[in-house]
């Protein structure tokens, strides 16, 4: 059974950074597609970031690119994500979640394993 758990979180003021990490056990991670997701209060889980098994490929949300970069250490089993000029509208629970695949995916349904998240709170 893949368990993973996420690090990182907590409170930061506007337009600063934080690094996310998400922790894998219990299966091949340098098999596994990794994604981020978040969700914000009163809000649907929305995708944010993913990356293949070997990190050759990812993709983000349109509302983070260029702020955001996820990138993995197959060595560690983990997988991060950079989180730079943060907004106040960036504040959610942020969950790492991954499956057994060859090319990234975007959709959380496509998913099959899933962290319990991390708090990120953004301060005005």
């Amino acid at each position: 059974q893949v368990q993973l758990v996420e690090s990182g979180g907590g409170l930061v003021q506007a337009g600063g950074s934080l690094r996310l990490s998400c922790a894998v056990s219990g299966g091949t991670f340098s098999i596994l597609t990794m994604g981020w997701f978040r969700q914000a209060p009163g809000k649907e889980r929305e995708f944010i970031a993913t990356i293949t098994w070997n990190g050759g490929g990812t993709s983000y949300a349109d509302s983070v690119k260029g702020r955001f970069t996820i990138s993995r250490d197959n060595a560690k089993n983990t997988v991060y994500l950079q989180l730079n000029s943060l907004k106040v509208e960036d504040m959610a629970v942020y969950y790492c979640a991954a499956r057994y695949g060859e090319v990234y995916y975007n959709n959380q349904a496509q998913y099959t394993y899933w962290g319990q998240g991390t708090q990120v709170t953004v301060s005005s």
